[in-house]
């Protein structure tokens, strides 16, 4: 469930002073919902899980939406690591062969998603009639940002250990798999960071590196989360690897197109994903 506090309408406000100069009056409120400070869905994501009831297959859903396979799954699987459940998993085998389904958790998000939408509407109608004169709430409305990191993560803090120079932090991500970062004395005083606060863990996915579970030792300042492997992507010179680190959470590593040959890498592999605590960026409300 989502804290109230983490739940943003963002009508923008120079996004309505453009609209209320419009000759037909006419305002489009956008609603988005965050999460710990991050973007978690928009009216773009609802749609796309919409979609997945009605279909059941992320091939058609891309094909429905007029996204390529890839731009649908990334949106779908970026919702899952900002939630405590996922909203979202995927069938393999069977009857009825590979798909999609959205959870209990991901209905609640599309109905809780509508229902403000709904609301917020009838306040956007109200501002086309009335104006903006008196509705200073708008000053609280809050502004959607965006990194380039691929891999945000909802993570709770566990554990905070300072030394001399600097903080080392240790979050929950998955049931699995924990998470260190490596920040100043004065990052963990901005952020607020102690026990049981919940932040987002920001990590690019040219940082991670793979290895076959096993085959790499654990050292210091150094992250190493065990997953499963569920897609490889091959391009010209890179590949994009897809691991499941638990609890519908997907860690994406961008190497060497020659690197996930020599490790023969496939669906359904064990790799470790191991990365610099120094490279994994904090951010909280």
């Amino acid at each position: 469930m989502l804290d109230a506090c983490a739940i943003v309408a963002q009508g923008r406000w120079r996004a309505l002073a453009h609209e209320v100069s419009m000759s037909d009056g006419r305002i489009d409120a956008l609603l988005a919902l965050r999460a710990d400070g991050r973007l978690l869905v928009g009216r773009d994501r609802i749609a796309l899980l919409e979609a997945v009831i009605e279909h059941g297959s992320m091939t058609k859903v891309a094909q429905a939406a007029g996204f390529s396979y890839k731009t649908a799954w990334d949106a779908v699987q970026a919702i899952n690591n900002l939630l405590p459940k996922p909203a979202f998993v995927t069938r393999t085998g069977g009857k009825r062969g590979g798909g999609a389904e959205v959870t209990e958790e991901g209905r609640k998000l599309i109905a809780a998603f509508r229902s403000l939408e709904e609301k917020l509407g009838r306040i956007s109608s109200a501002i086309a009639a009335e104006g903006l004169d008196n509705f200073d709430d708008l000053l609280l409305f809050g502004l959607g940002g965006k990194v380039s990191a691929r891999n945000a993560f909802r993570c709770t803090v566990t554990e905070i250990r300072e030394e001399v120079v600097d903080v080392t932090v240790t979050l929950q991500v998955s049931t699995t798999n924990n998470l260190t970062s490596v920040i100043t004395h004065g990052a963990v005083a901005d952020l607020g960071l102690a026990p049981g606060r919940n932040v987002v863990a920001l990590v690019k996915s040219s940082f991670v590196m793979l290895a076959h579970h096993g085959e790499t030792c654990s050292l210091p300042n150094r992250n190493k989360l065990e997953g499963e492997v569920t897609r490889r992507v091959d391009g010209d010179a890179n590949s994009e690897i897809h691991l499941d680190i638990g609890d519908g959470k997907c860690l994406t590593a961008v190497v060497p197109k020659e690197t996930a040959q020599d490790l023969h890498i496939a669906s359904g592999d064990r790799l470790d994903a191991v990365f610099k605590a120094s490279d994994v960026i904090l951010a909280a409300d």
